[in-house]
């Protein structure tokens, strides 16, 4: 789908809606499912998913292609007049309002994210089945898998990749009990990169100037 009108500075606004379980392919008929969407703009697709930390659960992934989902449909919502460069400081600054540890099933999952940015940049609301089930609770997860739960690790600020010297090194200086504490770390945090589906990449947060 192209994103570009011909104005160069503007976008298709398009809602990409994913199937959480197969069996929407008999509730889709009764205009209900559980579903996950992505808003694509300016050739990207960005959704809200869940992690455990104070930083971006905005992740930004080529569209149509949402790992951990079954992709379903496009909806074109409208388009946007805004650059790519003025976008992506749109959606940084909207990442500030979504952490990742700030989703919640039924108030704040990742449809009321695309239904928020669709209303910010054309209007108009998302249409009202894909988000029909979110007060079903648990029915409706969206949490990301948890092979890009641990991407966003590598996103914080204060998170710091160790070099190979250094990661030995730290070793070599701590107590037994310290030491099985940095494995456990590096077990949980860190994934080869055969573990990570798909290219995605969680959206930095707007700096507070």
């Amino acid at each position: 789908m192209e994103d570009n009108n011909n104005n160069n500075n503007s976008s298709l606004v398009v809602l990409n809606v994913y199937d959480l379980t197969p069996i929407n392919s008999y509730m889709y008929w009764f205009g209900v499912g559980i579903y996950h969407s992505g808003i694509q703009v300016h050739g990207k697709e960005y959704g809200f998913g869940a992690h455990d930390f104070p930083a971006s659960g905005v992740f930004e992934v080529e569209p149509r292609t949402c790992p951990g989902f079954i992709y379903r449909t496009s909806i074109t919502l409208g388009h946007t007049n805004m650059s790519a460069s003025e976008f992506r400081t749109f959606i940084e600054i909207m990442s500030c309002k979504y952490h990742g540890d700030t989703y919640h099933l039924i108030s704040k999952n990742c449809n009321h994210f695309t239904d928020d940015v669709s209303l910010r940049l054309t209007g108009k609301q998302i249409p009202g089945w894909v988000n029909r089930l979110a007060k079903l609770g648990a029915l409706c997860s969206c949490l990301l898998p948890e092979s890009l739960q641990v991407t966003s690790v590598k996103q914080l600020p204060e998170y710091h990749e160790f070099s190979e010297d250094e990661f030995v090194e730290s070793l070599s200086t701590a107590t037994p009990r310290e030491s099985t504490e940095i494995e456990d770390e590096q077990q949980k945090h860190l994934l080869s990169a055969s573990d990570v589906t798909g290219d995605v990449i969680f959206v930095k947060e707007a700096h507070a100037k």
